[in-house]
């Protein structure tokens, strides 16, 4: 045999199962497809959120959470319904016991840290059964994607210099090698020495081949976001509707899906094929690394939510709550895209952008970058104040009539009607003025305020 086990796929999952099988004394042979300048795959390029339940950090903004009540929140989210979702369970249950023990203090333990304000991701906005998360449980980690990955990295390099794990990149598997019903090996191609950027989409040009064998294999190829027609191919129509004419990815062009088919092939069993997770509020990125890149708003509380035709999208759909229910709504609607219609105000306050790249204060992990960026600058944060400026769906104006009129100019046909979207905006404006509302949405700023965490940074 080459190896011990062979993990193919060099991203955080391959990173994780390297270490922890090299810290027992396998021999790995780590395989990518990508360069070794992509070490650390899509993770990379999150925001690092972590969901993790009673922690100190939630402790300190006076935030009660517990096992009990994150398993009510994941499993009303997860909505399992379907036999095969026997296993899917057992992993649910296994990651709870992990993300309320000894996940942080193991995670601490590699030198991660994360920002003491915790951040209130998908809040639901139904019943306490529900979808969503009933506190605020999303970790940014100082570093963002990149903390998320140093650690994992920096101990496989180590190992690869001890001479324990072995990196092959540019290796594309395109075949499990497999003998009497078992996987013992990997084959596939080796791709020519690429230069590209991380994230930038390399050749596939071939220079030779290659064939491995181990004790065990280990895919952790990662999803299918960079690749359109397989999310069109498996997307559930029956359940969210007809898959949008229009996407953006916000992982780069590798990540394709390609081992799923691969591992079928060897006899692997694959489930859920159709449970796929969207967001709606993907704009194109004025300033793309791979091809259609896209950057997903994180909206605060406050941004008037509008389908393509001038109608306030209805509870839960608000920003921020309910993800899939927003996206089965905009579809049901006739078109693919949808509004957000703010001041100023809100955006300084309340508008983030996903990623590492867009957060460099975050990412260098130095509080003093982070008080420039956000507490001392005038404006909106540089990256949000870039899109206003670049971004081909950003339409600024200084009224209502000509935000309209710029909202009209971008569609095909003139479908929003000022009056119509003057009157709502109105109306939604009038529920402010008393310390109570009948309005959802206004009810959900309210309750914004009443957490620290959202008060200082996250509401205007």
């Amino acid at each position: 045999m080459d190896a011990d086990v062979i993990i193919v796929g060099a991203g955080l999952a391959g990173l994780v199962a390297a270490n922890e099988l090299a810290a027992r004394g396998k021999h790995i042979i780590l395989l990518d497809q990508e360069g070794e300048q992509n070490l650390g795959g899509q993770a990379f390029w999150s925001l690092g959120g972590l969901f993790m339940v009673d922690t100190p950090e939630q402790r300190r903004m006076k935030i009660r959470d517990s096992r009990a009540l994150a398993e009510q929140d994941w499993m009303g989210s997860a909505a399992f319904d379907r036999p095969e979702d026997h296993w899917p369970r057992q992993w649910a249950q296994a990651y709870l016991d992990f993300a309320a023990g000894e996940m942080r203090p193991w995670l601490a333990s590699l030198g991660m840290r994360w920002f003491p304000v915790v951040g209130w991701a998908e809040r639901g906005g139904s019943l306490a059964t529900g979808h969503g998360n009933s506190v605020p449980r999303f970790h940014i980690t100082w570093g963002t994607g990149p903390g998320v990955v140093k650690p994992f990295e920096q101990r496989v390099r180590a190992h690869a210099d001890g001479g324990i794990v072995t990196l092959r990149f540019r290796h594309r598997v395109s075949r499990l090698v497999t003998r009497d019903g078992a996987v013992t090996g990997v084959a596939g191609e080796i791709l020519e020495a690429t230069d590209a950027a991380r994230g930038a989409q390399s050749t596939r040009n071939v220079t030779g081949d290659f064939e491995l064998s181990a004790g065990s294999v280990i895919v952790t190829s990662g999803g299918i976001g960079g690749n359109h027609d397989l999310v069109r191919k498996v997307w559930p129509v029956d359940r969210l509707g007809p898959p949008p004419a229009s996407m953006v990815s916000g992982v780069p062009h590798h990540v394709d899906g390609r081992m799923l088919d691969i591992a079928r092939a060897a006899g692997a069993a694959t489930i859920n094929d159709d449970r796929m997770w969207h967001y709606t509020e993907g704009v194109r990125n004025w300033e793309p690394i791979w091809p259609g890149h896209g950057i997903r708003i994180l909206p605060g509380p406050s941004s008037m939510w509008f389908d393509a035709t001038g109608n306030r999208l209805p509870a839960p759909c608000l920003p921020g709550f309910d993800t899939l229910a927003t996206l089965k709504h905009i579809l049901s609607t006739g078109h693919d895209w949808s509004w957000f219609v703010l001041t100023q105000a809100i955006i300084e306050k309340e508008f983030a952008l996903s990623g590492s790249e867009q957060n460099p204060d975050f990412t260098s992990g130095k509080w003093m970058e982070v008080i420039r960026g956000r507490v001392l600058k005038k404006g909106a944060p540089g990256p949000v104040e870039a899109f206003k400026q670049h971004g081909a769906d950003f339409v600024v104006r200084d009224d209502l009539a000509s935000l309209v009129a710029g909202m009209n100019d971008l569609t095909d046909a003139p479908l929003i009607d000022h009056d119509r979207l003057k009157a709502q905006i109105e109306a939604r404006d009038r529920e402010l003025d008393n310390p109570f509302s009948k309005d959802a949405q206004v009810t959900a700023i309210h309750g914004a305020r009443n957490y620290l965490g959202d008060k200082l940074i996250r509401t205007a």
